[in-house]
């Protein structure tokens, strides 16, 4: 009887102990089954993740390469106020103008190939008895042929002088521009043709250009001469090279030669005259000192033009500045110009501007200067001006 109790007894609990170790075995499984579930619902999410990131990624990249080749839009422009008196002729010269408004506009086709143009309104109003002008200045393609080489044509500004080519209101000191570049160069000057630029060495660049030309009435005027590239006459090209070097901190030194057959392009009634252009200018900086220079002149082989004294045109100038911080500059400059060099009688004008630059902005100047012009003029005056860019 013992022996069949005990007997029952064991039966009994490796039943239960059967029955538990069902019951665990069915609730490690179910939790397996929901770790499974889980685990597959996590792949599925990384893979929706995955996918939307490499989808990012395309957009991100799609839009770097159209930010590449983006159009751009600039400008810049300047509000003179002139008072200045002629003490020879009695005509004072009291005016505000809003001399120019530019808006530039650019494209880059790829990281080789780009467009730029430069589009400008003289004087706020043109048109029939309308002071002003509404003119193409810059209109060129320019491509990077490789690290060394990179050429250009359509319109664009001559490689000569200093501010031909850099002449935004915030980059130079004065309110008007100086008379040298003005009247010998002549700045603002762009033709149309072909250029290319040649950097041979580290801080060293050479150009070279074949563009139309200047085109000379009897007056002999190298600034009257610019055409503007306005249905210009190409009966003579000129042919331009310049040399740059900046390869010392701080330091520029630039000089230009250029050469025309003929100053008139035929013109009937005026005899032929060749016309050779040389310029030369440095620009040294140290902190917030800098000094400028530049002289440039013109020899006219033509009897016209020697009966007038323009054979030889010529002028120069320096310009000594300090900027004492990001906001404040002063600057001193002395010009002498003549463009009719060439004669026996004192013809010479010397000018005089001391001033100072007020930069609201890097891209905002507001300026004032004191000028005075002795020599074959006498006048004194000062200016004001305000000038952007962006």
């Amino acid at each position: 009887m013992k022996k069949t109790l005990l007997a029952t007894a064991l039966v009994s609990m490796f039943a239960t102990q059967g029955a538990y170790a069902a019951d665990e075995t069915a609730e490690l499984r179910k939790i397996i089954e929901q770790q499974q579930k889980v685990l597959q619902d996590l792949e599925k999410r990384l893979d929706e993740t995955e996918k939307r990131v490499e989808k990012t990624a395309d957009v991100v990249e799609e839009s770097a390469s159209e930010s590449k080749s983006a159009t751009t839009i600039g400008g810049y422009g300047e509000l003179h106020y002139n008072n200045i008196t002629d003490n020879k002729s009695g005509k004072d010269k009291k005016a505000i103008d809003f001399h120019r408004f530019v808006l530039f506009f650019g494209h880059e086709f790829t990281e080789s190939t780009r467009f730029f143009s430069e589009l400008e309104i003289e004087h706020a109003l043109s048109g029939d008895d309308k002071p002003g002008e509404v003119e193409l200045e810059q209109a060129y393609i320019e491509h990077d042929f490789n690290d060394m080489f990179v050429g250009k044509a359509g319109l664009f500004l001559m490689p000569v002088g200093i501010i031909n080519e850099t002449h935004e209101p915030p980059a130079f000191y004065g309110v008007e521009r100086n008379p040298v570049e003005k009247n010998i160069i002549p700045a603002t000057w762009w033709e149309a043709g072909a250029a290319l630029n040649l950097k041979a060495a580290p801080g060293l660049a050479f150009d070279g250009a074949i563009t139309s030309g200047l085109k000379v009435d009897e007056t002999y005027s190298i600034r009257g001469g610019r055409q503007k590239v306005a249905k210009a006459d190409a009966s003579d090209l000129a042919y331009t090279a310049r040399v740059k070097y900046t390869a010392v901190p701080g330091l520029e030194l630039a000089a230009t030669a250029q050469y025309q057959a003929d100053l008139t392009q035929s013109t009937g009634g005026v005899d032929t005259a060749s016309a050779t252009l040389l310029s030369a200018h440095a620009i040294y900086s140290i902190q917030g000192f800098t000094v400028k220079a530049l002289y440039a002149q013109w020899d006219i082989d033509g009897k016209e033009a020697e009966a007038l004294g323009r054979d030889e045109q010529n002028g120069w100038y320096i310009e000594p500045s300090y900027k004492f911080n990001d906001s404040f500059g002063l600057f001193a400059r002395y010009n002498e110009y003549d463009n009719n060099a060439g004669n026996s009688d004192d013809t010479k004008i010397e000018q005089t501007n001391v001033g100072i630059n007020y930069w609201l902005h890097e891209n905002v100047v507001f300026k004032a200067d004191y000028e005075k012009v002795g020599g074959a003029k006498d006048a004194d005056g000062f200016n004001l001006g305000v000038g952007y860019q962006f």
